[in-house]
Order: C-alpha cells, then structure tokens, then sequence
C-alpha cells in the first residue's frame, strides 16, 4: 500500500484530520483532536498504529513486518513496514482498528456529538 492510498483511506473515516506537528517528514491522522495513526514521509516505509494491548503482541509475534513502534508507547502502538509482505486489506483493518481503540476512550458527551464515529466503531468491532 502507497501513501498516498494511505493517506486517502485514513481521511475517508470521519472525523478525520491531518497535520504535520512533529515535523513535515511525519504526517499524523487524529479523530477529534487524538492521533490514532502516523506516517512516515521520509523515507516513506514505516506506518504506526494504535492496537489494544494483547492484539499488538499477538501482530508481534505473527508477522516480522510489525514490531513496537520507535518512539510510541510500545504498550499500544505498532510500526508496520510498508516495504513488508502485509497486504492492503490487512494495513485497513489495522486502520480501522486504531481508529476504533482510540473512539471508544473518547469522552462520551464527544460520541454523543458526533454518532457517525460512533457508528463506525461498533461496525468494526
């Protein structure tokens, strides 16, 4: 999967915004405000993403394109290689994923606000 297939895929979830707050080598994806995934512009192979806890040591151990993620509380985040053999459908479901782990923490009068997250987060579960 490219980047810029990444980068469309993330934006087309809702409620989804992007920035450059660590530098323009690094482009973050947040949903109201909370970063659920980051990109790697520079040299554009590595994407990270939120999982629950037991899941990202289960990805760990199946698959060597996915290890704790540089920088990130290795607890939650994982790096996938996007040089690796992980297919497209698998990096979308660790999108949606990431999306999902960091919807359900959000404050409920937040979710309240805005069902269309929510709504997504209870199909991907």
């Amino acid at each position: 999967m490219d980047i810029e297939s990444l980068r469309e895929y993330c934006l087309s979830l809702p409620m989804v915004t992007e920035d450059m707050a660590f530098g323009e080598d690094i482009l973050l994806f947040r949903v109201c405000d909370k970063i659920f995934a980051c990109l790697g512009l520079v040299p554009g192979d590595y994407f990270v993403v939120k999982s629950d806890p037991d899941y990202a040591l289960e990805l760990r151990d199946r698959y060597c394109d996915i290890t704790p993620a540089w920088h990130w509380n290795k607890k939650y985040w994982n790096q996938l290689s996007l040089r690796g053999n992980l297919h497209e459908e698998m990096i979308k479901g660790l999108i949606r994923h990431s999306y999902s782990e960091v919807v359900k923490k959000l404050p409920k009068r937040l979710q309240k606000e805005h069902p269309e997250i929510t709504a997504i987060r209870e199909t991907m579960e």
